[in-house]
């Protein structure tokens, strides 16, 4: 095949960066593969819509998915859609078809991807998905070869960019979460309905997946505990800077004795850890290998020309897998099949110090109940601040742990909510 000829799957932000570095690195692409990549096909849902990049006169759209996977001169389908059902059913006709596919859909992966696995497996074509975890850093890839042969003893990292960029504005310009929310909005980096960055499920699909290429296990989307970042406040982001730390949204995975301990939460990170300097809309990820040891990547987690650098790198990879007479590449780097469920660590038996903001009356005896009901539940206190002055809202007392489980920190959390001095409910939050 002197051209390699894909059926693009949507034509958005992604798909139109795709097109925009086919055709501003052809001469490079051809020289790494001896091979020219061109879209000859491209499904959309509306024929009439504008689109933002002209991919030439020779580009075929249709509103027709059989169309797109039953076309015998394309090579490879690349879904670029997002979204469940179309995209699954996309997906699973093109490999009935005996077609390859490369996806950026990290929320089809996360919830379907032991069946399109098994799928792809059955069928004996490639499913690649560098695109789907932190737009152009190279983190699956990382994964399935460069690090093949190390035990990853942890991963953790900061995966979505509206999140990071709202808390990077309310770190440095001292905005509350709505206003950072709504200038995110503004510059196009969040939704108008940003529930999924938010709220932490963006971050989530992402780690599902790269759980399964760290360890070649399925860790349930529906097992992995998750909190967004609306609770937090310009005052735990002030709090948290008078401690030594930066507030981010962290995706973590471990190894606990043989079980996985993961979950995606804010977290305090120490000021002088290079995570807590990841600002804007960057992403980053940290591993660790008992071989190699501590490896960072750092860069943009989504747009346009980074993405779609991220799909064309797994469409490359496919041709030469092509070219090599591999019918089947090897999709998630383990030989494993049917992939094994995950041995999860109850999120209860983790362990972690903590930071608790209570919000309580300024009466006398508050401080010893608290502190009493700490020690009770085996908790035991760090540092200590009181924050402002009495009101009638209550004053901010925060307090830093030592390490402790998540059982006994939610233990002291309900019995303390539940006393009559308490004015709002405990913040709580992982420090790193």
């Amino acid at each position: 095949m002197d051209v390699i000829r894909l059926g693009l799957g949507g034509f958005g932000t992604v798909g139109s960066g795709l097109a925009k570095i086919l055709d501003m690195n052809a001469d490079r692409i051809e020289k790494r593969l001896g091979k020219k990549i061109v879209i000859s096909k491209v499904l959309v849902r509306d024929l009439t819509k504008k689109r933002a990049f002209d991919p030439g006169p020779d580009v075929v759209f249709t509103d027709d998915p059989d169309a797109l996977v039953s076309d015998p001169s394309v090579d490879i389908v690349v879904e670029l859609m997002g979204g469940l059902d179309t995209a699954k059913d996309l997906v699973l006709k093109a490999f009935s078809a005996g077609k390859h596919v490369v996806t950026a859909n990290k929320h089809l992966l996360a919830e379907h991807g032991l069946e399109l696995f098994q799928a792809a497996a059955d069928n004996a074509v490639g499913l690649m998905f560098e695109a789907s975890c932190a737009g152009g850093i190279p983190i699956v890839q990382t994964l399935k070869e460069s690090l093949a042969g190390d035990e990853i003893v942890k991963m953790l990292g900061i995966m979505n960019g509206t999140a990071n960029y709202i808390l990077s504005e309310m770190t440095t310009r001292g905005m509350d979460f709505q206003a950072a929310l709504a200038d995110a909005q503004d510059l196009g980096y969040a939704e108008a309905d940003p529930s999924f960055d938010i709220e932490g499920f963006d971050t989530a699909h992402k780690l599902c997946v790269l759980i399964r290429m760290a360890y070649g296990v399925d860790y349930p989307l529906s097992e992995l505990p998750v909190q967004g970042i609306t609770s937090v406040t310009p005052m735990d982001i002030e709090c948290a800077r008078e401690f030594g730390y930066r507030v981010k949204l962290l995706a973590h995975v471990m190894d606990v004795d043989g079980r996985l301990e993961a979950g995606v939460h804010p977290a305090l990170v120490p000021y002088t850890y290079l995570l807590a300097r990841v600002g804007g809309n960057y992403n980053a990820v940290r591993l660790e290998g008992n071989a190699v040891g501590p490896i960072m990547l750092h860069g943009q987690g989504a747009g346009d020309l980074p993405t779609g650098s991220a799909v064309l790198a797994d469409i490359m990879n496919l041709v030469r897998k092509i070219s090599d007479g591999c019918t089947g590449p090897d999709n998630t780097g383990f030989h494993n099949q049917p992939i094994p469920q995950a041995k999860i660590l109850p999120p209860e038996e983790s362990e972690s110090k903590y930071y608790f903001r209570f919000t309580v009356a300024d009466r006398t005896g508050v401080m010893a109940a608290i502190t009493r009901s700490m020690a009770d539940h085996n908790v035991s206190i760090a540092q200590a601040v009181q924050k402002g002055e009495s009101g009638a809202e209550g004053i901010p007392l925060v307090i830093i742990t030592h390490e402790t489980s998540a059982r006994d920190a939610d233990a002291v959390l309900a019995e303390i909510d539940a006393m009559d001095f308490s004015v709002e409910p405990c913040v709580k939050f992982r420090i790193l």
